[in-house]
C-alpha cells in the first residue's frame, strides 16, 4: 500500500469531505423536499439558487435512470473557494447508489493525482481541473480518467460544514480515542458534536496512529452522522436552515424532481456504505509534488464501480 511522504502527510490542508452537505441533499434534504405542500421553499433553493447544468452530463438520460430506480453514479466535489480566486476541488469522491441492493459506495480520488485535464490539454493535479474550467471541466476529467459515466454532480463550498451539522440539530459519532483539537476535548465512546466540534474532530491526524486514515474513518463517521441525523422525521424543524446552508454553498444539475425521485427511490441506500480510497506512488515533478496512480489501480476502482453501478 502506498504512503504520502510526511512533508505531505502534515501539509496542512483544508481535505474535509464535504460530502457530507452533498449527501444530505441526495438522500435527507430530498426526503423532506418530498413534503412539497410543507417545504415549497425547498423548490425554490433547488431550482433557482442551486442548479447549474453541466454539458458534460445527459440530463434526460439521467433523470430516466432515477425515475426507473436504476444505479446511478454522483461526483461530490469539496471545493475551498475565496474572493477572487475560482478555488480547487480539495474533494473528490465518486458517489454510486445501488437502489436494487439497497447500498452505496464512495471512492475518494487523491487531489493530487496526476492526470490529463480533459478540454485543457495539459497534464496536472486533477483537482485543479475545477480551478481550470469549474464543474464543467471536473465532470469531464474525472469521467475520462475513470472511464465512467456520471449521472449527476455536487459541488459543495468548504465553508458550509459547520452549518449544515448544527441545521440538523448536531450529529453522534463512536470515538475510538481521546484526544484535543482546535480547543475541545475529545473522549473516547459515543459523542455529540455540534458544528465546529465537527470540524475539529475529523481536522485532527497528527497525533493519530493511522494518520490520514485514521482522519478519513473520521470523515466518513461524520458523514454517515449527518445522514442519519438529517433523515430523521424531526428534520422538518430545521429545513429552512438547511435550505439556506445548501442556497449559499451548493450547485448542482439535479432538479427538485430529480431530488425528491432520488430521495423517494433510493433513500434505503443510506444503511449500507461502502468506502474506498484510490491509491499511488509518490512523485516529484520540476519540485511539483503528484500521486501517481498507476492503471492497475485505475482499473481496479473502475470495476469497484462498475460494480455498483454496471454499464
Amino acid at each position: 500500500m502506498a504512503t504520502r511522504s510526511m512533508k505531505h502527510r502534515r501539509k496542512k490542508k483544508k481535505t474535509w469531505l464535504l460530502s457530507t452537505l452533498a449527501i444530505v441533499l441526495l438522500l435527507a434534504g430530498g426526503g423532506a423536499a418530498y413534503l412539497y405542500s410543507m417545504y415549497n421553499n425547498v423548490k425554490t433553493t433547488v431550482d433557482d439558487d442551486i442548479h447549474e447544468e453541466v454539458s458534460g452530463i445527459d440530463d434526460e438520460a439521467a433523470k430516466e435512470k432515477v425515475e426507473e430506480e436504476e444505479p446511478i453514479n454522483v461526483l461530490l466535489l469539496g471545493v475551498d473557494e475565496r474572493d477572487n480566486d475560482t478555488g480547487r476541488a480539495d474533494t473528490m469522491i465518486v458517489l454510486s447508489l445501488d437502489p436494487a441492493n439497497n447500498r452505496m459506495q464512495m471512492v475518494s480520488i487523491p487531489r493530487d493525482t496526476r492526470t490529463e485535464i480533459s478540454g485543457e490539454g495539459t497534464t496536472d493535479k486533477i483537482n485543479h481541473s475545477y480551478a481550470y474550467g469549474g464543474s464543467e471541466m471536473a465532470v469531464n476529467t474525472v469521467e475520462d480518467f475513470l472511464d465512467i459515466d456520471l449521472d449527476y454532480y455536487v459541488r459543495m463550498n468548504m465553508d458550509g460544514l459547520s452549518q449544515m451539522v448544527d441545521a440538523v440539530g448536531g450529529i453522534e459519532v463512536s470515538n475510538d480515542q481521546s484526544f484535543s483539537q482546535g480547543g475541545y476535548d475529545f473522549k473516547e465512546g459515543n459523542i455529540e458534536l455540534n458544528g465546529d466540534e465537527a470540524l475539529a474532530y475529523v481536522r485532527m491526524r497528527k497525533d493519530d496512529p493511522e494518520g490520514d486514515a485514521g482522519r478519513n474513518d473520521r470523515q466518513r463517521e461524520v458523514i454517515q452522522g449527518t445522514i442519519d441525523q438529517g433523515a430523521n422525521a424531526n428534520i422538518a424543524n430545521n429545513i429552512d436552515d438547511m435550505m439556506d446552508v445548501l442556497g449559499n454553498n451548493a450547485a448542482t444539475n439535479m432538479k427538485f424532481e430529480d431530488m425528491r425521485n432520488l430521495a423517494t427511490n433510493y433513500r434505503s441506500a443510506r444503511h449500507d456504505m461502502e468506502t474506498y480510497q484510490m491509491e499511488g506512488e509518490d512523485t516529484y515533478i520540476n519540485d511539483i509534488y503528484y500521486l501517481d496512480v498507476p492503471e492497475s489501480e485505475i482499473e481496479k476502482t473502475r470495476d469497484k464501480i462498475n460494480e455498483y453501478t454496471p454499464s
